[in-house]
């Protein structure tokens, strides 16, 4: 690591604007003087719309405009949200139904937009709602992810969004024919609320015929593409900006129609908009995770060895086609489908239905928690049942070291990697040996202990190419532009740090601008683990033309070849000669010389293949039988992220991912009644994990650089989650096993586990 960020833990240069007051969020930059934005949603989950008044509305005191869908045709905008879709199984196209920007001709999910209310003051366009008048006939709602049921949409039979599958069925059901033992578990992965610690935002205003969008987002490029489209814009019209962000988890990297109808409502009152979501509105109408089943099956051989896995997959929707998606999510769960195991006959089956609820996207890790989940409970499973340890059926099927490069069933490449290893860490940083004795003791005291592992893999997503633009600054500063996001990961440190590393530029004097999209052309924005190593990638190609074009100027004020010339990451330094100039000194002497082409230097790379990030969490609960109160006691992590750059950021990810997997498995649970409205839509009924739910996270790192970067960092932000999820219902599992308990499925709030260990007296009740 010496040469690619000598893995130094350098605390966050950005928590002193934070941790003091000092953050600029999207509600802290919109103008004053810019008029409140509302939202008058449906109250209902489904029926068909016969007429919205907003005569009274648009008369009461301080509103200034009440948008409704048709506003948006007359001002001949583009209704329609960008959607995914995908092919089915037989070829044909998946549903595409059209997912209006405010509702027409039926609302299908309690918070759908009707109205866009604008108004002097936040309170008048509150009132102002109060005074609109909708009519519409009830419909029945449809809840349940499966086939049938009350129509969400005309024209897609049966609710079904689409039907996918992946792999190869006829070679996995032959593998499962000559089987010597079968395993099947049915499992739930439960919906979740984002529940982002600022929710999403936006303010628009115009200047002359171009508008400027600030939002809170995770890249600000799609939200451009989005925007002119909606608008009927050349691209070159539309501004976005995002400032800092508070948190964005997957749920704020996609469009949403509050952007577009601020952007809107500003053109057509030639004053700047802006508009803020309340906590209840975001629980209503932001992207939700997860929310699917999965029937999982291994097929095992005499010696324990699996010859083949298959998963029949159903998914929710919500009421529409976002603009990932589950289509993106299934396509993401296969990509990791078998996990670190050497299987070669998979088949993955996906069915996608509508229901009359808010629309279902990617979350934190995107498909790859889903599918880990799934298969790391399965083999927990199945080692209970074939009467085997675990640990060692883990063993026994893990792909080895000499098997790297391993091309899976899938069609993906690991580059590298070294389980056992890992593994082996893992259990001595746990303690697990001792985990028996702390099982007795608890015991004694009326308390049951379990302990849970999960050996996670995921992959590094989105767009391998990534640009860099670095400008020296009169005042001697360095500003490095970057097409990543940050959303609270330490971006401005990890990025300064790693170009001070490369060139001796002091941190302290490098600058990072990003989430602007006029002064950064392209780029990929954040998620899936990208930002580190495609922004670092693409620093390493702007200071290599740094170098050169420097090397070819000094190679001019010294009068020697450039070829005798070298930079050794401080010092351009040159046989003969005294002068042995920094970069800072370079810009300067080329700037004396009027040298400006000299100041700016801009690079694109692309990554030739992806990371696999892999590791192991081992966690021990105790459970309460007597409360069903779950509590997480000891979580062990070891990870193998590659090189890393900054281990104290890379723990803090971790830490933060494994709070999110603790907070699903045993606390966060939405529900809806069966006319689909939310009934956990505040943090009175929707439970976050709080400080006294997590434990101690024990991070170790034990790194296999990757050979699919020239930096051998493999991603790490989505991690702690990926792996969490299964290692703590494995542990709850384990804890209720010798109770009889033989399916537990998150979340394990305390009715739920109780219930559990009560069962046979109740149901002899």
């Amino acid at each position: 690591m010496e040469k690619f960020g000598r893995s130094q833990s350098i605390k966050r240069v950005e928590d002193v604007r934070f941790l003091t007051g000092h953050g600029r969020y999207v509600d802290d930059v919109a103008p004053k003087e810019a008029l409140r934005a509302y939202l008058f949603r449906s109250p209902v989950a489904h029926a068909t719309l016969t007429g919205v008044d907003v005569a009274d509305a648009r008369a009461a005191e301080g509103v200034r405009a009440v948008l409704t869908v048709e506003d948006l045709e007359a001002a001949g905008m583009q209704i329609n949200m960008p959607a995914a879709t995908i092919k089915n199984r037989d070829g044909t196209q998946g549903a595409a139904p059209d997912r209006p920007l405010l509702a027409k001709g039926k609302l299908r999910f309690v918070g759908e937009p009707i109205a866009f209310i604008v108004a002097e003051t936040l309170d008048q366009a509150r009132d102002a709602a109060e005074l609109i008048v909708l009519d519409y006939d009830d419909l029945p709602a449809k809840m349940d992810i499966g086939a049938g049921g009350p129509l969400v949409h005309e024209g897609v039979p049966d609710n079904r969004a689409f039907d996918w599958g992946i792999g190869d069925q006829a070679a996995t059901d032959a593998a499962f024919k000559s089987a010597a033992r079968t395993v099947t578990l049915e499992v739930g992965d439960n919906r979740i609320i984002v529940n982002a610690l600022e929710p999403r935002g936006c303010y628009a205003e115009w200047t002359g015929n171009r508008v400027h969008v600030a939002l809170g987002g995770q890249g600000v490029w799609e939200q451009k593409s989005f925007i002119a489209k909606a608008l009927g814009l050349d691209p070159e019209q539309v501004r976005v900006t995002t400032p800092d962000v508070g948190g964005g988890f997957g749920m704020k990297g996609f469009p949403y129609p509050e952007y577009a109808l601020s952007a809107q409502a500003a053109r057509l009152l030639g004053h700047p908009v802006r508009w803020m979501s309340e906590r209840t509105e975001a629980m209503l109408t932001d992207n939700a995770g997860r929310d699917l089943t999965s029937t999982a099956e291994f097929a095992f051989d005499e010696t324990h060895k699996i010859i083949g896995y298959r998963v029949h997959n159903r998914c929710n929707m919500g009421a529409y086609n976002s603009q990932y998606g589950q289509f993106i999510q299934s396509q993401l769960f296969s990509r990791v489908l078998m996990g670190v195991y050497d299987v070669q006959n998979t088949w993955l089956q996906v069915e996608g239905f509508y229901t009359n609820t808010t629309y279902v996207d990617a979350y934190r890790g995107a498909g790859r928690p889903e599918a880990i989940y799934v298969l790391e409970r399965l083999i927990d499973r199945a080692a209970r049942e074939l009467g085997v340890d675990p640990v060692a059926l883990r063993r026994r099927n893990f792909i080895k070291p000499d098997q790297f490069p391993y091309d899976t069933p899938m069609g993906e490449t690991y580059d590298v990697g070294d389980f056992n290893k890992v593994l082996d860490r893992a259990l001595v940083q746990s303690d697990f040996d001792g985990f028996e004795a702390r099982k007795q003791a608890d015991a004694a005291r009326g308390l049951l202990r379990g302990v849970g592992v999960c050996y996670y893999i995921e992959s590094i997503l989105g767009d391998p190419s990534e640009g860099a633009k670095v400008a020296f600054n009169e005042d001697g500063t360095v500003t490095i532009y970057v097409g990543t996001q940050s959303t609270g990961q330490g971006h401005e440190t990890v990025y300064a740090a790693f170009l001070a590393d490369q060139t001796g530029i002091p941190a302290d004097k490098i600058y990072v601008v990003q989430g602007d999209s006029d002064l950064i052309a392209k780029g990929g924005g954040t998620g899936g683990s990208r930002s580190v190593t495609v922004q670092n990638n693409a620093t390493l190609a702007a200071v290599a033309v740094i170098t050169e074009q420097f090397t070819a100027f000094l190679a001019d004020e010294l009068g020697v070849p450039a070829s005798e010339i070298r930079f050794d990451d401080e010092r351009f330094r040159a046989d003969g000669s005294n002068l042995t100039p920094t970069m800072l000194e370079v810009a300067e002497m080329a700037r004396e010389q009027g040298r400006d082409d000299l100041l700016v230097h801009e690079a694109r790379e692309t990554l030739p293949a992806r990371s696999f990030p892999n590791g192991c969490h081992v966690t021990e609960v105790v459970v309460d039988a007597d409360t069903g109160v779950v509590h997480v006691d000891r979580y062990t992590v070891v990870d193998d992220f590659g090189n890393l750059i900054n281990p104290m950021l890379a723990e803090g990810q971790v830490h933060g991912g494994v709070a999110q997997g603790i907070g699903q498995a045993l606390t966060e649970h939405v529900v809806f009644d069966d006319d689909g409205q939310l009934l956990t839509a505040s943090f009175m009924d929707y439970a976050l994990p709080r400080a006294d739910d997590v434990p101690h996270i024990s991070f170790t790192s034990e790194p296999v650089p990757s050979t699919a970067n020239i930096m051998g960092m493999k991603g790490c932000g989505e991690a702690g989650t990926v792996g969490a999820l299964a290692a703590v219902s494995n542990a709850v599992q384990d804890a209720l096993w010798d109770q009889g308990v033989r399916q537990a499925d998150m979340p394990f709030t305390p009715h739920k586990v109780w219930e559990l260990l009560n069962s046979e007296a109740l149901a002899a009740e």
